[in-house]
């Protein structure tokens, strides 16, 4: 069974509060894209896992997709699998292709083997993955709160515009750029912010990471570069490093070949 986990932009990331456990509470709002990479699971005799296209980092048993696999067997006694990732999406871009992944593993193996798990259920375990985890469980409009666990639906809907996606090749830590955050209460709520005219959305609407001395001035130049194309709104997604703008309908940017860009 075949599964594309999709990926996400952050509308608006404010910091907010340092938590007693590291982590830290935040607002903003996860808005779901369908660019993707490609998850397969099908049952097997032994567990095996295999990805191909962009590679992977680290040890196999660190990967998401290994991890939300174990998850699942020890807490619901799954059988093995074979499970193939193609990678598609970076890491370190703040687009969650990770995180989708791990979820769609969650996802797939409650409907390879007739597992009857809600989707409550299922974002409760994505949850313990990772913070952004659970929202891929549903991937529709949501405003979140807590470590970016606490969904709560929201009408919001972009269908009447395109999304550029920009990716330079660099990554930026997000380990790195929470530690650079001060928390801070903003004046009005992301939730609140976003009701907004889109138009109001580039003098209201930000993403505390933007500001860090960690973000290099590349980030800076693409937002710049994406409102001067004619974008209603741009801005870094989650801690970066990939830029996104919002415009009415599809246009030629002229931005450097070496950035990969996406529309959606």
């Amino acid at each position: 069974m075949i599964m594309f986990p999709g990926t996400k932009i952050n509308l608006g990331l404010r910091i907010t509060e340092k938590r007693d456990d590291g982590f830290h509470n935040l607002q903003t709002v996860f808005y779901p894209l369908s660019y993707s990479d490609i998850l397969e699971v099908v049952p097997g005799d032994a567990f095996r896992f295999g990805s191909s296209g962009i590679t992977v980092p680290g040890k196999q048993e660190d990967n998401l997709v290994v991890k939300a696999f174990r998850l699942m067997q020890e807490k619901y006694a799954v059988p093995d699998v074979k499970i193939h990732l193609h990678k598609v999406v970076p890491t370190g871009t703040g687009l969650g292709g990770g995180s989708a992944d791990a979820a769609a593993t969650i996802k797939l193996l409650n409907r390879v083997f007739s597992m009857g798990l809600s989707e409550k259920r299922m974002e409760e375990d994505a949850a313990t993955l990772g913070s952004d985890c659970a929202f891929f469980v549903r991937s529709r409009p949501v405003y979140a709160e807590g470590r970016g666990e606490i969904l709560r639906d929201i009408s919001l809907t972009l269908d009447d515009y395109r999304i550029l996606v920009v990716i330079p090749e660099i990554s930026i830590s997000t380990a790195g750029a929470y530690a650079q955050c001060k928390p801070q209460l903003p004046e009005e709520p992301v939730s609140e912010v976003v009701r907004q005219p889109l138009s109001e959305w580039k003098n209201l609407l930000r993403n505390d990471f933007e500001a860090l001395p960690l973000i290099p001035d590349e980030i800076r130049t693409i937002k710049n570069h994406l409102y001067d194309s004619g974008a209603e709104y741009a801005a870094m997604s989650g801690s970066g490093s990939a830029v996104f703008g919002i415009f009415r309908e599809k246009v030629k940017t002229n931005l450097p070949d070496a950035y990969r860009t996406i529309w959606v």
